[in-house]
């Protein structure tokens, strides 16, 4: 479901453009990316001003948790899962769950078998939290009520690897964590030869050739991009988020495709389980509140619980899909290898300056 939308701009605050209609303006800082190393930092920096913003679409919103409990029998555990998937059923478990929390609320649960083991994935919206705290607790609180119909229900754990958490997991690739986000924008072709020394047609192979075909033949589970975690990563370090959840949060298909009679390109990146939050966790750490203050999304938004968190969201899609572009620009212009000698850390004076 759509859940809100974007006008994620490169160049917020320098005046060049107004927000579109609806939509807010969004300040991104790119010097959280590692540009130097990647190659064309400064011309990247130039092609997103040329390109007037990114246009991000968050899909969905839900953290999730799953625990996996046994029962005596597979009959008994279809039971138990009928029982939650049931819709009557499901709305009194939601009362139960919503308790737990002022912001926690349950969208739904989905039940998998193995054997007599049930894994039930809940899903529910945290507010500004990456919530996964916020979701246990629910959980935990609607096993206790379940026991009642169930007494014969084992907890194994309150978490069974299906939520599925710091793993590259397909159940996150299909069916989204955190925040679902998908973003987008279009670069000239005079930007494309001009700034980012290269051709429309040689980035639309490239992608083809190295991040879909290239990450099939590798066998990638949510790696069909060039660089997605470097920037995660730099950001979710930023931000005071969780670095390990870089695992799944990273996982996006870069697209790219000719426009206007192949003359112009699009960009894509798709981002099914980013997770995020403004409150909890690092995010109340000094430096890492100075960039969410930089960024306009520090704290809770009072008037809108979770939006300071969605933003944040399509911030690092928007981030993502600039890295994407500098990456590709490089690889297809022959000056990936050229910039790493040119700027490599390695190279200057390290023991001199220990020395000093």
């Amino acid at each position: 479901m759509l859940r809100d939308a974007r006008w994620v701009r490169a160049d917020a605050g320098r005046g060049r453009r107004a927000a579109a209609p609806g939509w807010e303006t969004v300040p991104c800082s790119h010097g959280y990316h590692r540009g130097m190393s990647r190659g064309q930092r400064q011309p990247r920096l130039q092609s997103h001003r040329c390109v007037w913003g990114a246009f991000s679409v968050l899909l969905r919103d839900a953290m999730s948790r799953a625990p996996v409990v046994k029962l005596p029998s597979i009959k008994r555990a279809a039971e138990l899962k009928a029982f939650v998937e049931t819709h009557t059923n499901f709305e009194t478990l939601a009362a139960v769950f919503n308790r737990s929390s002022r912001f926690g609320k349950l969208q739904g649960i989905h039940c998998a078998l193995a054997g007599r083991n049930l894994y039930m994935r809940f899903t529910c919206s945290t507010g500004d939290a990456m919530g996964m705290n916020m979701v246990s607790k629910g959980v935990e609180d609607v096993l206790g009520y379940l026991q009642n119909d169930f007494p014969d229900m084992d907890l194994i754990s309150l978490s069974g690897n299906y939520c599925s958490d710091k793993k590259a997991a397909a159940v996150n690739w299909i069916e989204g964590r955190g925040k679902s986000v998908v973003c987008e924008a279009r670069v000239k072709g005079g930007v494309v030869q001009s700034v980012l020394k290269t051709t429309v047609q040689k980035l639309v192979e490239l992608n083809i050739v190295k991040n879909l075909a290239g990450s099939a033949v590798a066998g990638a589970l949510g790696g069909f991009n060039a660089h997605a975690s470097n920037i995660v990563t730099a950001l979710f370090i930023a931000t005071g988020q969780d670095p390990a959840q870089n695992v799944e949060s990273s996982q996006c298909i870069t697209m790219m495709e000719a426009v206007n009679d192949g003359g112009d390109l699009h960009i894509s990146v798709t981002m099914p389980s980013i997770e995020v939050g403004t409150v909890g966790g690092g995010t109340c750490l000094a430096s890492q509140a100075a960039c969410l203050n930089l960024l306009g999304v520090r704290g809770p938004n009072r008037d809108s619980p979770g939006a300071n968190a969605r933003i944040l969201a399509t911030i690092v899609a928007g981030s993502v899909l600039a890295g994407e572009l500098s990456l590709l620009a490089a690889l297809a212009a022959g000056q990936l290898v050229k910039s790493h000698m040119k700027y490599n850390r390695s190279s200057k004076d390290v023991p001199g300056a220990s020395a000093s």
